[in-house]
């Protein structure tokens, strides 16, 4: 099931994601294996990743402290609340601070320990660790100037104008982190295309190239231009960090599924490799954690990109988040219309040719891809402009964005965003 991993020629970071994923984890923040007596490990098995992981699973986040103050602050919570304590790591992005998952017992009544520990002065945040689910559909029926076989096949490609735009900018140089399920690193149009992974899944490398979610958002994003291979990538320039949240559910699907717990350990070691964009082709229920983390995001000029839930009547957690740029599926003819609620922007997400597992190709649809495309022009825009913060660039997509005979959200348009950002036209000509 797993890809080749054979290292490529001329392409040394190869070797170092084979590491990362054959053993080399600690590097990016810990790993299980990891001493307990090591800031930020764990100090036991972390919390199983899979169908029932999450249940009575408490994650807590306490005020920066030194080592040896916190490990015996959370030992007394686990004593008093009568909890196990399963992992405890030290967040980068939020200054160091302590987190800890606990597992309540069965009989405990979660919401009444949940409200305790939220009383607590030791303790800064208190939730369930929480469960999110990718948004991608089931699999359907389903002249671009390229020297890449399939280009022809993008109707994205057509209908965003890459040509032209890929001669004013590739995303050359900027980091994009993306937190989803694993992807297939020796995947011919994303080999040389990732510059960093990590897996925070219990045993998640073990099908990390086989992933089919992650690699399909992926190839979206940066899949290489003029390699006379596959297809086109919005970005095709720009630097990929894979970080494995998810896992598919089930095994081999599209569908795949993350909590609180890997969501932030991922999110974390993608702000600890300074990414630009963060992309989030994921939503769940509201996360007062996560919240803090994306925050700090934000606050670092880090454009954090999310897939709006079109079931959801806020358009789902983290996509409603303020600073967040939700991304929603372009609606399809004969789709009923939306709510009150809308996407601030909508990107290509029906039938979107992509990367699969094993170096193939094929077709998909939800807005997890809408978020790739979106992602994808945020890093067009900081290639050209690094300086920019969030909110521009959240601005500038959403406000070139163009309207179909003046209804719904509007559509992300890199021409005219990048038009606003030069000030003059850049999409003259095909």
């Amino acid at each position: 099931m797993t890809g080749s991993r054979r290292a490529a020629a001329g392409k040394p970071a190869f070797s170092l994601l084979l590491a990362l994923l054959l053993g080399g984890c600690a590097l990016l923040g810990g790993c299980a294996s990891a001493p307990a007596s090591s800031p930020g490990a764990p100090v036991a098995a972390a919390p199983a990743a899979g169908p029932d992981g999450t249940a009575n699973q408490l994650l807590v986040l306490m005020a920066p402290a030194p080592l040896t103050l916190w490990q015996r602050q959370s030992s007394d919570l686990a004593a008093q609340y009568k909890l196990r304590q399963l992992s405890a790591w030290t967040v980068g992005s939020l200054d160091g601070a302590p987190c800890v998952v606990y597992q309540a017992a069965p009989a405990q009544d979660v919401a009444q320990l949940l409200r305790r520990l939220g009383a607590d002065p030791r303790v800064a945040v208190a939730q369930p660790v929480q469960r999110f689910r990718v948004l991608a559909a089931e699999k359907g029926a389903s002249a671009s100037g390229y020297n890449d076989p399939y280009a022809d096949l993008q109707r994205d490609v057509t209908e965003l104008s890459l040509p032209a735009v890929h001669r004013v900018a590739t995303g050359k140089g900027v980091k994009v982190g993306i937190v989803d399920t694993g992807l297939d690193l020796d995947h011919p149009d994303l080999r040389g295309r990732v510059s960093g992974a990590g897996n925070f899944v219990e045993s998640g490398e073990r099908s990390f190239t086989s992933d089919v979610h992650g690699t399909a958002v992926a190839g979206i994003l940066a899949a290489g231009a003029n390699n006379q291979v596959g297809i086109v990538g919005v970005a095709p320039e720009a630097l990929l960090f894979a970080y494995k949240a998810c896992w598919q559910d089930p095994p081999s699907s599209r569908q795949a599924v993350c909590d609180s717990y890997t969501l932030a350990r991922a999110v974390d070691a993608a702000l600890g490799q300074g990414v630009q964009v963060l992309n989030l082709s994921l939503s769940g229920p509201p996360d007062p954690f996560l919240s803090r983390l994306l925050g700090a995001a934000i606050a670092k000029r880090t454009v954090v990109v999310a897939a709006y839930d079109a079931g959801q009547d806020d358009g789902g957690f983290p996509a409603s988040r303020d600073g967040v740029l939700g991304v929603g599926a372009e609606a399809r003819p004969g789709d009923p219309k939306s709510g009150a609620a809308r996407p601030p922007v909508v990107g290509p997400a029906v039938d979107v040719l992509s990367t699969a597992p094993r170096g193939s190709y094929d077709f998909f649809t939800g807005s997890s891809f809408a978020a790739a495309h979106v992602a994808g022009v945020a890093a067009l825009l900081l290639e050209r402009k690094p300086t920019l913060t969030a909110a521009e660039v959240r601005d500038l997509v959403v406000s070139t964005g163009r309207r179909t005979n003046g209804e719904g959200p509007p559509r992300v348009d890199p021409c005219a965003a990048l038009a606003r950002l030069e000030g003059h036209p850049v999409c003259n000509g095909p």
